[in-house]
């Protein structure tokens, strides 16, 4: 572990130096960070809903944590890549995600079998929607209205996709109207929450899709090098001197033999934290 353990210099001293600059910027209020272990490995999971997002579970522990990240931030060749060096000296592991990439598994497995600790994120991207789904949603419904697509994804951008498919599903099964939809699809977020309130979804239903589906990379190598998952779930905004940026850090999970039952188990406990986090914001 020769590599990454040159790099926890680095990470340290960063950590140092922006830890408070990003605490008194964001104002995270953090809930439950005795949960992060102090020794031994883990794995360290969470919703995706901003570039910042590990620094949460980063600042309130000593640990060095390995975050896998998508490769296009160590290549400058892409508009996200402009600081690559930042995230090689942090230790981060570089992910390709248009394959199924082995050498980063392989990475992520020698950081927990040297008993250090690991962080990614299960959804395996922002839960943002990103422009070819929207180019896709606007080709199909909004062609015929008055609005560019550019005017229309600067508004539904901030969605969460995971709640835009389920609306788009709702519709399909007549819960709601095609006028509804198409009235509501830059304001997801906001339409979701109104037909809880309402109660044409269910409180159940609102959960279950306030996260993507999530990937099974976490419960495999917990699995395969029999280590706790630790997970976190961030409710909020990422606004200077957020009143609302919350973050809960839930106690470790121990790892399961069977996969599907590990992966239900840690998308269960994530909503009954998200739930938690919202309740305290009235929804």
């Amino acid at each position: 572990m020769e590599a990454k353990t040159e790099k926890a210099t680095a990470y340290k001293i960063f950590r140092t130096i922006f830890g408070p600059i990003y605490k008194l910027w964001y104002n995270p209020k953090i809930i439950g960070a005795e949960n992060i272990p102090k020794t031994g490995r883990f794995i360290i999971v969470g919703n995706h809903i901003h570039i910042m997002d590990q620094c949460n579970v980063i600042k309130p522990t000593k640990r060095v944590i390995h975050y896998m990240a998508k490769k296009e931030y160590f290549d400058p060749k892409y508009k996200e890549g402009h600081h690559g060096w930042f995230f090689r000296s942090s230790g981060c592991i570089p992910v390709d995600r248009t394959i199924k990439d082995e050498e980063a598994v392989h990475s992520a497995l020698e950081v927990l079998e040297h008993d250090h600790a690991l962080g990614l994120f299960p959804e395996g991207t922002r839960n943002g929607l990103k422009e070819t789904r929207a180019k896709e949603l606007f080709d199909e419904y909004l062609t015929e209205e008055n609005i560019e697509f550019d005017e229309f994804y600067k508004k539904a951008k901030k969605n969460k996709t995971s709640f835009t498919n389920y609306l788009e599903e709702l519709m399909q099964k007549e819960v709601i109207t095609k006028d509804e939809f198409i009235d509501n699809l830059a304001n997801a977020n906001e339409f979701m929450e109104m037909l809880l309130k309402e109660k044409r979804i269910t409180r159940d239903e609102y959960y279950e899709h306030i996260f993507l589906p999530f990937k099974f990379g976490a419960v495999s190598m917990a699995k395969k090098t029999d280590s706790p998952i630790v997970p976190f779930v961030i409710t909020g905004d990422y606004k200077f001197r957020s009143k609302n940026l919350v973050v809960r850090i839930g106690k470790p999970l121990p790892p399961r033999e069977d996969l599907g039952i590990a992966n239900q188990e840690l998308r269960e406990t994530m909503i009954e934290m998200m739930k938690e986090n919202l309740e305290k914001t009235g929804k």
